[in-house]
């Protein structure tokens, strides 16, 4: 039933402005249709799901008082210390690592205790709540974010949600591409609209949904371009980094996060997640922010829940803590590679030699590229032919923000190797292959 014009004038600019996902219409479809191939959804691995280790984790807690009264109470809208305290020390041993096997990023001595310091650590219900509430805290209606194009598509939805005007800076291999996030800061200085700029959203790592990895050198020079650009905008712009794929890195080495550029960690907001490289159905993410940022995001984080779930908290931490997180990530690690390289051999086999894609080092998905003459968007021919073959997969241009100062492409793909079978990932891509090769 659909709502009357008089409900909807009831409701709250946001609450009128606001959107159905693009993927919830696909996950609902493949529900719906059961003989139905998805190679959509970005879904976890179900049997490598740490059933009995979280069996484990979850009797040892609530075996005793001690234990038991602390998981099942109220805790704090920043999150229980000693997750931040893991969760701090984990991103500080990462990076410093990261930094040694990364000749291009400089001494270890670059990266300092006090970016990862426990009280900077907030931890969140998902990475996906510390977008939104950052969003939330830093963002008016008619303000200005820069995305990769391709992004996330589900951030391009909270930003839909607030009226943000979103700006598309074309992905390299290896990053976003600086000449031309250097010409559209220069193009907002210009037309006086960068003091409506706020931020600039980078999925670094495994990127969902193109699967690349940001360099190091990227982000510092990134961060170079908004420290010229602030003084003109009158405010601080900050770099959010999305690192959610980072510890579902299978292939290469790792790079170090943003926090690790001298001198930037004023600038830098990390988002992360122990949901996909642990299990999705714990909604537990984390964050590392700068004052005054972090207090006005506790402010209205406690408006929002009163503080994550203590339970999940205490789960991760106790795994976090003792051998069971690290195994189960190299766990996954060794399941997705196999996964990755079940997919592309069959794109190998079933696609036209005219379609493109990069190797994945890590993550979920395969960006697959058909030839521009072939659209792939939902009202296509292809995404109909791809329907009549029982296989789904999320058109690429759901990935681009709406930005009218540039075209965006219709002829790419995002593929997801990680919920699917062997089989299912074989005979999807066959009939994909099927569906290409008809309109080719």
């Amino acid at each position: 039933m659909k709502p009357s014009r008089t409900t909807l004038s009831s409701l709250s600019a946001l609450g009128r402005r606001t959107e159905a996902p693009p993927i919830a219409w696909l996950m609902q479809h493949a529900l719906e249709h059961p003989d139905l191939i998805s190679l959509a959804a970005g879904f976890t691995d179900n049997p490598t799901l740490p059933v009995a280790d979280t069996r484990d984790i979850v009797a040892g807690l609530l075996r005793g008082h001690r234990s038991g009264e602390p998981a099942l109470q109220y805790g704090t809208t920043g999150g229980l210390p000693e997750l931040r305290r893991l969760t701090a020390q984990r991103l500080l041993t990462q990076d410093r690592a990261a930094i040694t096997l990364t000749p291009t990023a400089g001494p270890a001595a670059d990266v300092q205790e006090g970016h990862y310091a426990r009280a900077r650590t907030i931890i969140t219900s998902g990475s996906q709540q510390l977008l939104y509430l950052l969003t939330e805290v830093l963002c008016d209606p008619g303000d200005i974010v820069i995305v990769e194009d391709p992004t996330y598509f589900v951030y391009l939805g909270i930003a839909q949600s607030h009226g943000l005007d979103c700006r598309g800076v074309p992905l390299m291999e290896d990053g976003i591409d600086l000449d031309a996030l250097e010409a559209l800061l220069e193009g907002l200085r210009r037309t006086g609209t960068l003091k409506r700029l706020k931020l600039l959203y980078l999925v670094t790592y495994h990127q969902n949904p193109t699967g690349r990895t940001t360099t190091f050198a990227r982000k510092q020079a990134a961060l170079d371009l908004l420290r010229r650009y602030e003084k003109a905008a009158g405010h601080p712009l900050y770099l959010l980094e999305d690192a959610a794929y980072r510890e579902l890195r299978f292939a290469g080495e790792d790079v170090p996060t943003a926090l690790a550029v001298r001198g930037a960690e004023d600038r830098v907001l990390l988002a992360g997640t122990f949901s996909k490289p642990f299990a999705t159905g714990l909604r537990v993410g984390f964050g590392v922010l700068p004052e005054p940022l972090l207090t006005r995001v506790l402010h209205v984080k406690s408006n929002h829940d009163f503080g994550t779930s203590s339970l999940l908290q205490h789960v991760l931490a106790r795994a976090l803590a003792g051998p069971v997180y690290d195994r189960h990530v190299q766990t996954l690690r060794r399941r997705y590679r196999r996964k990755a390289g079940w997919m592309t051999a069959a794109m190998r086999q079933s696609f036209p030699d005219t379609v493109r894609w990069q190797e994945p080092t890590g993550g979920l998905y395969v960006w697959a590229a058909a030839p521009r003459r072939v659209r792939t968007g939902l009202k296509s021919a292809m995404f109909r032919r791809a329907l009549d073959h029982q296989v789904l997969y999320v058109p690429g241009r759901l990935c681009y923000a709406n930005d009218p100062h540039r075209r965006a492409p219709d002829h790419e793909m995002r593929l997801s190797f990680g919920n699917a079978t062997r089989q299912a990932i074989e005979l999807g891509i066959e009939r994909l292959g099927a569906a290409i090769r008809e309109l080719h």
